[in-house]
């Protein structure tokens, strides 16, 4: 590391600090980019560059983290939340929420109480899976060797709502994925809990073509965000509805195939029974 890189790494360490000191304050770009003296455009490119995320959304971050420790408490209402981080009131806390989490701080706090989820198991190509959704889309989808680890992965995502182990149009709807004519396209909605960035990111792994492989560069070139390939491959990771949204499809750049949660082998079989689907089409 040379003495600008050294420079540059201290006032992006001093502005984390000072965010994360002063985020009920909610400090404006201004503010914190003469903190570390910088001009507000050159300190944004800076954080950016270091953080793969812009100060106002990194603030962002560490301003929800602090109201979901509040909520999962049970100790304030949403009001003192909103006033506790900082925001002017409830409704720029729902905003906060739905932008990062997917869902409402009421939703959150209930841990999915007022939430309907059915869920199935079916078996595959490739093994078991487990597959829900709420009223408003398709809520996950994984494989599942083990079905009550499975089913405890899905709980996790919403502890309290109540899940009722039945098939439904929309389950069987992402199931038909496996056998339908990939020339009749028919859209599946999601029901995805995610900050901006992760939506961001599974929004450009659906966009490759079946049959197709990417790396986590060029997703994350994709995104404009180039330098966040290890993010990226977290996002990636973190995918809640497999197969359907082809997080098996990125490899590394090297040509590796690189990490899959439900293993290497099925990984490489989903990629060539890809592969033979669409040249079978041709």
């Amino acid at each position: 590391m040379n003495t600008q890189e050294r420079l540059d790494f201290t006032r992006i360490a001093e502005a984390i600090t000072y965010i994360r000191q002063n985020f009920k304050r909610q400090p404006g770009l201004e503010q914190i980019a003469e903190k570390v003296g910088l001009s507000p455009s050159h300190f944004q490119r800076l954080f950016t560059n270091w953080a793969a995320v812009s100060p106002k959304k990194f603030l962002q971050y560490t301003t929800i983290e602090y109201a979901k420790k509040m909520l999962k408490e049970g100790k304030a209402s949403l009001f003192d939340t909103a006033h506790e981080t900082g925001l002017s009131g409830t409704g720029r806390l729902h905003d906060l929420f739905i932008s990062i989490e997917g869902m409402t701080p009421g939703e959150y706090k209930n841990g999915g109480e007022n939430l309907s989820i059915n869920y199935s198991f079916a078996g595959t190509l490739f093994g078991k899976i487990i597959v829900a959704a709420t009223p408003k889309g398709l809520c996950y989808m994984a494989f599942a060797d083990d079905e009550q680890e499975a089913f405890d992965a899905l709980r996790l995502m919403f502890p309290k709502a109540a899940y009722q182990q039945q098939a439904d149009e929309m389950q069987k709807k992402a199931l038909s994925f496996f056998s339908r004519d990939w020339n009749e396209h028919d859209p599946i909605k999601c029901h995805l809990k995610g900050t901006d960035f992760q939506l961001k990111v599974w929004d450009t792994l659906l966009k490759i073509p079946m049959g197709q492989l990417t790396t986590y560069g060029d997703i994350a070139a994709l995104i404009d965000n180039p330098k966040a390939s290890r993010a990226v491959g977290s996002a990636v990771g973190d995918n809640p509805v497999s197969v359907l949204i082809p997080c098996h499809r990125v490899i590394r750049s090297s040509g590796e195939l690189g990490g899959y949660h439900w293993g290497l082998t099925r990984k490489t079989a989903i990629i060539g029974w890809e592969a033979a689907r669409m040249e079978c089409a041709e």
